[in-house]
Parts: C-alpha cells; sequence; structure tokens
C-alpha cells in the first residue's frame, strides 16, 4: 500500500477533483485538507507509523490554499490558538 501512496505523491501535479467539493469556489476544500494532513499526522505519530502518507494532504493544501492562509494557520496550531479541531 505504501508504494501506491508514494507513487501518487510521486505523480502529483494539482489537486484532483473532490466530490466532496463540487463547486468552484475551493476555500473549503482548501481548509478540510489542511485539518486532514495535521489530523493524519496527529494520529500516524500517536502510533508510530510512517506519516509519509500524510504528505498528499500537504500537497493538496499546498496548491489550493494562499500562502498567507497556510502561514496564518500555521502559526495559529504552534500558538494553540487554532479554531479547527485537530
Amino acid at each position: 500500500m505504501s508504494e501506491a501512496i508514494n507513487e501518487k505523491i510521486k505523480n502529483y501535479s494539482t489537486a484532483p477533483f473532490d466530490a466532496r467539493f463540487p463547486n468552484t469556489n475551493q476555500t473549503r476544500n482548501c481548509y478540510q485538507n489542511y485539518l486532514d494532513f495535521h489530523r493524519c499526522n496527529k494520529v500516524l505519530s500517536a502510533k508510530d507509523h510512517d506519516v509519509t502518507a500524510c504528505e498528499w494532504y500537504k500537497r493538496v493544501y499546498k496548491s489550493l490554499c494562499p500562502i498567507g492562509w497556510v502561514d496564518k494557520w500555521d502559526e495559529q496550531v504552534e500558538n494553540g490558538s487554532f479554531p479547527g479541531k485537530i
């Protein structure tokens, strides 16, 4: 399974279509992938598993989200003031 994930990450070019977010506005898609990345890291790190599978979410949110939002959210996560549930 790890090889399939690594292959997808290697061939990644841009965020694929996500049926949960069919509209043109991709703000919620950006935010959800940011949350999914941090949740994935948290869960896999707690179980001492390899977190490379989480890189998919990171690549998706990095391609969808404005850099300013990501910087602000990263700062809020570090300070413990991020409004989302990670």
